[in-house]
């Protein structure tokens, strides 16, 4: 063995100094990923703040005859108008989100087959040349599921694995002649069901991170009011109700994925009941029907109106309000549950945070998202 010179010793001990320095930058180097609803793009386009963002999602692309196509045929004019936003923020990347809970429908068929697949894989990459976008963001709700009454088998399993292999094979092919690195996620359900239907131990090698849709725990699909998007659960939780943000990151964790591709959802909404029995300012009540969901900047103006008031929950970090004379109950995300969930993130060594959708928020939100996150 050759003695270790003192330059070279010098080398070593530098480059693992700044490998030391980079590992520590890139721990507060969160991800804040934005969905963006396409019709806002024309309406708020001057509200968006790209450097507060490290992803946007643009919500959606559909699925017809197995291929991936436009949602609208404005996207195209669209999806130029959001990649100006990189002249702000050089390091933004722009993502198309295929499906959603309104158009999974076409999923199950376009990935059925080695044929199909391969169809649907280059639509894919089409649609990500024609726009010129950084990456494809697979949000099928659900594999193996109904989800909104779509098609489904058992076969969803391991086809969902197949298509995303495919797809960063492609990816990555594409991205060596660009010399681009193009970016494969997908947005999953915050319940051990759905971890069921997929094989995550399997499919996170070929994505970037995984967004989990850490809300929706509740709502006029119940029969009792409870929180959408708490942090814990509550002691006073049924059985039956307890979910929360950390048992969806325990078990996505379990189920194989590394922590620092785990992206946590957090609502720039609520969602509400009316006609709730008053008693416990109207959490954990029968609800029959008469649910509604709304937007945080709705939020603020009903507590600002006097007519609610406003309830924290320290058991589960979050928020709530109770209107005693209609009976109203609204769960939601606040700007101090936003807070929670961030230090969350960075004591778990997650990968960040992801929002549905940007506005419904008046600002307030992502600052309070963004500030914590960029705490050292």
């Amino acid at each position: 063995m050759k003695p270790i010179s003192i330059i070279s010793l010098y080398l070593f001990i530098s480059v693992s100094f700044i490998n030391l320095e980079i590992n520590a930058q890139d721990e507060h180097n969160k991800k804040i990923v934005g969905y963006i609803l396409g019709g806002n793009v024309e309406e708020k386009f001057d509200e968006i703040s790209p450097q507060k963002l490290t992803h946007i999602n643009y919500a959606f692309a559909n699925i017809k005859e197995g291929k991936i196509v436009a949602g609208n045929p404005k996207d195209k004019k669209r999806l130029e108008k959001i990649n100006l936003l990189k002249k702000d923020n050089p390091d933004l990347k722009i993502l198309i989100s295929v499906g959603g809970w309104s158009w999974s429908g076409g999923f199950s068929k376009a990935v059925a087959t080695p044929a199909a697949r391969e169809k649907f894989a280059n639509s894919g990459i089409s649609f990500l040349q024609k726009h010129k976008i950084d990456g494809i963001d697979l949000d099928w709700e659900y594999p193996g599921q109904p989800g909104a009454g779509n098609p489904h088998t058992p076969e969803d399993k391991q086809n969902f694995t197949s298509i995303l292999k495919l797809f960063r094979k492609k990816l990555d092919s594409l991205g060596q002649i660009d010399q681009e690195k193009y970016l494969l996620t997908i947005a999953t359900a915050a319940n051990q069901q759905y971890l069921d239907h997929v094989e995550l131990e399997k499919i996170h090698p070929y994505l970037d991170f995984i967004n989990i849709m850490s809300y929706d725990y509740q709502g006029g699909w119940n029969d009792l009011t409870s929180h959408h998007t708490n942090l814990y659960v509550s002691n006073t939780d049924p059985e039956q109700y307890k979910q929360s943000t950390q048992i969806a990151v325990k078990e996505h964790l379990n189920a194989g994925a590394p922590s620092e591709k785990l992206i946590v959802g957090v609502a720039f909404y609520g969602r509400g009941w009316h006609d709730t029995k008053k008693e416990n300012n109207g959490l954990h009540q029968p609800a029959m029907g008469n649910a509604f969901s709304i937007n945080y900047r709705e939020i603020k103006d009903s507590l600002q109106s006097g007519n609610y008031k406003y309830h924290w929950d320290k058991q589960a970090n979050a928020p709530y309000l109770w209107r005693e004379d209609t009976g109203t109950f609204i769960t939601y995300d606040d700007p101090e549950s936003i807070k929670k969930k961030a230090k969350f993130i960075k004591q778990n060594n997650l990968g960040g945070a992801m929002f549905w959708q940007y506005h419904g928020d008046d600002g307030q939100l992502l600052e309070a998202l963004y500030t914590e996150l960029k705490k050292q």
